[in-house]
């Protein structure tokens, strides 16, 4: 009411002027295309585009500008179709066909792409396509001619940069965004592309640093938000990454359909898996890392068969790609006992490890130690264990690999200490683990330890594995009681007479211990039913022996 007062409450020429005024912001309102186009506004831009074509307005290029903009929105296929149907007029500028083979690249169809792309006159953004295509069809020869018409542009040098990024060259990638950005520093959005650079590195903290950059102008970018989430799931944990995701949920609830499928994939990861059969694989010809977190997936169930047929066909281009079909083949070979898939999965491992790009990054690390464990060097296993230990002191997988390392070289003090470290329950239950845990125990003169670990196993083969090893792993470092008692069992489990040859040396080295006076006298007392148990000859005239002994030396048995 105050404000309303200042105004004249009667007309005159002020009144005349306020008309006017309003008249011309009323004029200013029409929207025009080129002020939706310079600000990025895409979706207003083809709403006015399309209200107009469905009002009969005349709009120069309309056509050409709908595609554009479908194109900016990451609608391909409406582009696609808009510059299909421009290539069917006698009037179609040429200039179209490349546009055309850059939607059909973005729609997956590259040999189309290439096609249309040829139609078209000699230019820049021909040579940055047909580049990005030498790449997709794993070409080198043309890559490198189509490198070396790229100029010292941004456009081209922008170009080289995302290929460098997917052929694994980050630092390189980086070395080109860092440089543009320097001589242009409104280029924002160069820091998310830094920023992914450095998450693929592992550098998680340089790259949040470098994204709240870009974060601090556009607060609501879908791939800036994705990213974020993703560095909390390396820096913290899964629950802080979906949080941090809930903002992106809510911006992305309306538009742009790659956000959401984006969102469904990693929600996915940051829930360790859950909901993976239903939401993965639709999403596998969507998101490149569909496929490999649905391998990985499969892994984690055991499901070894399903994980191989998903990868068997995958020709690896990455890193990762070589890492996940190397870890595959080596699940495999193992579970099946083949070694034409171990070998597989040792050449990929020395691929990646070797790699000058990867050899001094922990995966690197992993794969050469992951080559040398597969060849039974453990010498060079722990040689690169070793460089990336400290990264990994909670890490149940790793310590369970660097303790069969040491054990498999006789350190078993330490491989006991490492082994004990592990939390997982279903390594702790794995024969793997009991076996090489019960032989440190023997070895380090714990040989009851080991013999409980097997009375708490069910029943199964294992258990029957497991004592062949307490038998035999006893009787060589002279623990004969639990040697004995390990004998003992497996005779009542299978009437072979290498048991008993076993149970009668393990009972003799009992007996040699108590005349030592290095075994207690009282174990006399359960030596002699576990001869009694075999029907053989030669008890009568061993049990004789100690009984004789036990009566000289007043031992009641």
């Amino acid at each position: 009411m105050l404000l309303s007062r200042v105004k004249p409450a009667v007309g005159g020429e002020a009144s005349t002027s306020s008309n006017e005024k309003k008249r011309k912001n009323k004029t200013k309102k029409i929207p025009r295309l080129e002020d939706y186009l310079n600000q990025r506004d895409y979706l207003g831009s083809l709403t006015l585009l399309e209200f107009q074509r469905i009002g009969g307005v005349s709009v120069e290029h309309a056509d050409l500008w709908i595609g554009y903009c479908a194109f900016h929105l990451g609608d391909h296929k409406r582009a696609m179709e808009e510059y299909k149907a421009l290539t069917l007029r006698p009037e179609c500028p040429v200039d179209v066909w490349v546009f055309l083979g850059c939607s059909l690249f973005f729609l997956g169809l590259y040999k189309e792409a290439e096609e249309a792309a040829l139609k078209g006159p000699k230019s820049q953004l021909q040579n940055r396509l047909l580049f990005h295509l030498a790449h997709k069809f794993n070409d080198e020869k043309k890559l490198m001619g189509f490198h070396q018409n790229l100029e010292d542009v941004t456009e081209d040098q922008l170009s080289l940069a995302s290929i460098h990024y997917m052929r694994s060259h980050y630092q390189e990638a980086i070395d080109i965004y860092k440089r543009i950005l320097l001589q242009n520093r409104e280029f924002l959005a160069l820091n998310v592309y830094v920023a992914l650079c450095y998450y693929k590195l592992d550098y998680y903290d340089v790259s949040q640093e470098v994204l709240a950059v870009y974060l601090q102008s556009i607060p609501d970018s879908t791939i800036a938000l994705n990213l974020k989430a993703c560095n909390h799931f390396r820096l913290y944990n899964g629950k802080a990454a979906e949080t941090e995701l809930k903002n992106l949920i809510d911006i992305s609830s309306s538009s742009f359909q790659f956000a959401k499928e984006l969102i469904q994939h990693n929600l996915v990861v940051f829930r360790g898996g859950e909901g993976a059969l239903q939401v993965l694989p639709p999403l596998i010809d969507v998101i490149s890392e569909a496929r490999l977190n649905l391998v990985i997936y499969y892994l984690r169930q055991d499901d070894i068969q399903e994980a191989y047929k998903l990868i068997k066909d995958l020709e690896p281009t990455t890193p990762q790609e070589y890492i996940l079909k190397g870890v595959v083949n080596a699940a495999l070979g193992q579970d099946i006992g083949s070694r034409d898939h171990l070998k597989i999965a040792q050449q990929f491992f020395q691929l990646v490890g070797g790699s000058a790009s990867e050899c001094d990054t922990i995966p690197g690390r992993q794969c050469m130690a992951s080559c040398f464990f597969l060849l039974k060097q453990f010498e060079d296993v722990l040689i690169y264990l070793n460089s990336v230990k400290s990264y990994f002191y909670n890490d149940d997988t790793f310590n369970f690999n660097y303790a069969q390392a040491k054990a498999a070289l006789g350190n078993y003090r330490e491989a006991e200490e490492v082994f004990l470290l592990i939390q997982n329950e279903k390594i702790k239950s794995d024969y793997v683990y009991l076996s090489w845990l019960a032989r440190c125990y023997i070895m380090n003169q714990k040989a009851r330890q080991a013999w409980e670990l097997y009375l708490r196993l069910e029943t199964s083969s294992d258990p029957f594995s497991l004592l062949q090893l307490i038998a035999n792993d006893c009787y060589k470092m002279g623990q004969f009681y639990y040697a004995a008692k390990a004998f003992d069992a497996l005779e009542r489990l299978d009437q072979n007479p290498e048991y008993w040859e076993g149970k009668r040396g393990a009972c003799v080295g009992i007996f040699q211990l108590i005349l030592a006076g290095r075994e207690s006298r009282e174990t006399l007392k359960e030596v002699l039913p576990m001869l009694r148990s075999t029907g053989n000859p030669q008890v009568e005239y061993i049990i004789r022996i100690m009984k004789k002994w036990a009566k000289d030396n007043r031992v009641a048995l």
